[in-house]
């Protein structure tokens, strides 16, 4: 039977590194996001026999995976046993290996058998092993960040986070990194409950218990219909309606409360500064737009008064555009540009800035504990790039031409208005605060961020 091993030591005890991979979230911070993994169920735990389903790839290549752990010894060694999937067999051995003092060797043993026998090991072989490197050399990468932000506030007590917009791209990956740092997360949605604890919300007809509140150091505000449509009067109705409902309702509700959680960061935009500004550097103090966006944004911040009122701090956290593989511009991106086709939008001049989804959910965590700091944030990469520069980043970075330009006619055509402000406007904006805070950008450069988000990443 085939063999592939994997290897890294990290400056982390192996009980350490164990415990994160045994915790909640784990897998889906492990998960690739260009596989587009989606747990259906899961029971138990690594300890215990437990079992775990999940979907992967997209359309037609979607397909199931099935899994029971065991072979467990605590603070050392756990595997993985595939019951139905896309291998004929599939047994993976997690080990954790002490290296002296706080270091340990992770240790990933997989043991496979392609369908189709002889022939699939002959046609097959190859592409295998090109996958599991891939995928644990991502893996390594994911696991190694992950520990090094949790150990930044190891002192520090663990949280109760409440999260709206979990289920979206940056709350799935959100809830996970807070799980698997030993947090809690409560779930605040409007579909029926998944897990013992989620809380039941409707923004639009304002309802929100506030006793399902209780107990919560900090809440976590993402949800909010998307943008990345063309806008007919309707949808941009829903858009502003979305933001102000929600942040009314989470903002009202702790503000009426005798001891409500003691922060409320909430999701907004870089958009508030409108797409007209051209080179000039905006910070958090710089005005606002002009443009519909910068009205969404102004109206989204502005419904947050009540909290700040009644003494919740409260950070508006003006995200740049978010780069994830599963999900948002740059997962619309990557068919084009992936076929050669891709280049600058309009003259390619205007700037993007932009964040890598893992710096997101670092600076979103160290905001949670940083008690001096309210009022907007600007959650971007420290190296805002143009257009252009971007979209050849992309290109090389995926090894294809990038030199195709998307007119500006014809972004107005397909788009409207909203191609208009998002994709032919820009800003060219630079975290200060997350600066004077003393975050530390780990994907900062964007090679260093599209290398993690689409599995490019060099030995």
């Amino acid at each position: 039977m085939p063999v592939f091993e994997w290897r890294t030591t990290v400056p982390f005890p192996a009980d350490e590194v164990y415990a994160w991979h045994a915790r909640p979230g784990a897998f889906e911070r492990l998960s690739p996001p260009w596989q587009h993994t989606r747990v259906i169920e899961r029971s138990g735990d690594v300890e215990h026999h437990g079992s775990l389903v999940f979907e992967y790839g997209n359309g037609p290549l979607r397909g199931r995976w099935v899994a029971v752990h065991g072979d467990a010894e605590p603070g050392r060694r756990f595997s993985d046993r595939q019951l139905h999937g896309p291998f004929e067999e599939w047994e993976h051995t997690h080990s954790f290996i002490p290296q002296g003092p706080g270091r340990c060797l992770i240790e990933d043993h997989v043991e496979f058998r392609l369908p189709l026998g002889a022939a699939g090991d002959l046609f097959g072989g190859l592409p295998a092993k090109h996958f599991l490197t891939r995928l644990f050399r991502f893996r390594h990468e994911r696991t190694l960040a992950d520990l090094t932000r949790h150990a930044g506030h190891a002192g520090e007590p663990r949280l109760r986070v409440g999260v709206t917009g979990a289920s979206g791209m940056i709350g799935r990956q959100l809830t996970a990194f807070l799980e698997s740092g030993g947090h809690s997360v409560v779930r605040i949605g409007r579909g029926l409950p998944e897990r013992p604890g989620d809380v039941l919300w409707d923004p639009a007809r304002g309802k929100l218990v506030a006793a399902s509140l209780e107990g919560l150091d900090a809440v976590v505000h993402l949800a909010g219909e998307s943008i990345g449509h063309r806008w007919t009067a309707a949808r941009k109705r829903r858009i502003l309606a979305s933001r102000r409902q929600g942040a009314e309702l989470l903002a009202g509700t702790m503000a009426a409360m005798n001891h409500p959680p003691r922060a409320l960061l909430s999701a907004s935009a870089v958009g508030y500064y409108g797409g007209e500004r051209g080179a000039k550097v905006l910070t958090e103090a710089s005005t606002s737009g002009l443009d519909f966006l910068a009205e969404v944004c102004r109206e989204w911040e502005a419904a947050l008064t009540p909290a700040s009122a009644a003494g919740v701090r409260v950070a508006p956290l003006r995200f740049g555009v978010v780069l994830s593989a599963a999900g948002g511009a740059l997962e619309r991106m990557l068919p084009v540009f992936r076929a050669g086709a891709g280049g600058p939008f309009g003259s390619g001049a205007q700037w993007m800035s932009w964040v890598s989804l893992d710096d997101l959910i670092g600076a979103v965590t160290g905001l949670l504990y940083a008690e001096t700091v309210d009022g907007p944030v600007n959650v971007t990469s420290p190296a805002p790039l143009t257009n252009r520069e971007f979209v050849t980043t992309l290109g090389y970075v995926l090894r294809r031409p990038a030199v195709i330009p998307l007119p500006a006619a014809a972004v107005r055509a397909m788009f409207g208005e909203m191609g208009e402000v998002t994709l032919l406007g820009g800003q060219r904006v630079v975290p200060e605060r997350l600066d004077k805070a003393g975050f530390t950008f780990r994907y900062g450069e964007l090679e260093a961020a599209l290398r993690l988000e689409l599995g490019r990443l060099t030995a």
